[in-house]
């Protein structure tokens, strides 16, 4: 299974906000989300991303070169997975529920909890509303009929409502990252660690990996 060690930072060093966020993840060490799942059309975008974690936060930025890009989703809790989507599933120490944290490229989210597919708790509005993003899209340079995309998170202890997390220091979790756009006109999916199933399914979290906070 795959694995990495998350670097710690102190809120004061990231004074600015969002774009001090952004900036310090853009020069962190990458995990590329590559594994092409129930696919052989040949379509694979670019996918990676970069964390860290603060006292009282945890930080995610997404990478993404794709041909196709879509925002139609803008409140919380839509099916965003249609969209241009992100995705972080993550289950702390030895809880049996994970929580899913969806995200189109414009930053609106889909949270849940639960054992599985068919168990999930959606979380409230008011609970979700607490993260902090922000986006960019540009045309590639490499290539103008693709377009890159960024999304950088700030996803405060606060949000995991059924874990109490005062210090994520030396903490042990499964987690997985993945890529979709079920509505897209070339649908795929992408994982960090890879799922062996014969159907779409992310929520699966024996085939998640592990995700150490240093």
């Amino acid at each position: 299974m795959k694995n990495f060690r998350i670097a710690f930072i102190s809120n004061h060093e990231l004074s600015d906000g969002m774009a001090a966020v952004s900036l310090f993840l853009n020069g962190s060490e990458k995990q590329n989300v590559n594994t092409l799942l129930w696919s052989n059309d040949g379509y694979k975008p670019i996918v990676s991303f970069a964390m860290a974690y603060t006292e009282d936060s945890i930080l995610l930025k997404y990478f993404v070169t794709e041909k196709y890009v879509k925002a139609d989703y803008h409140q919380i809790n839509d099916p965003v997975y249609k969209d241009s989507c992100v995705e972080f599933f993550i289950a702390f120490g030895d809880d049996e529920n994970y929580y899913n944290l969806e995200f189109n490229r414009i930053g609106t989210a889909l949270i849940g909890y639960g054992l599985g597919k068919d168990d999930r708790e959606i979380l409230s509005e008011s609970i979700i509303s607490k993260i902090k993003s922000q986006h960019t899209i540009t045309a590639s340079a490499d290539d103008k009929s693709n377009s890159e995309w960024e999304l950088t998170l700030s996803i405060p202890f606060a949000l995991f409502i059924h874990n109490t997390i005062s210090s994520l220091a030396g903490i042990h979790c499964k987690a997985n990252f993945f890529k979709c756009g079920d509505d897209l006109p070339l649908p795929h999916f992408l994982s960090w660690s890879a799922v062996d199933y014969p159907q779409p399914n992310f929520h699966l979290p024996r085939f998640f990996g592990t995700i150490t906070f240093a």
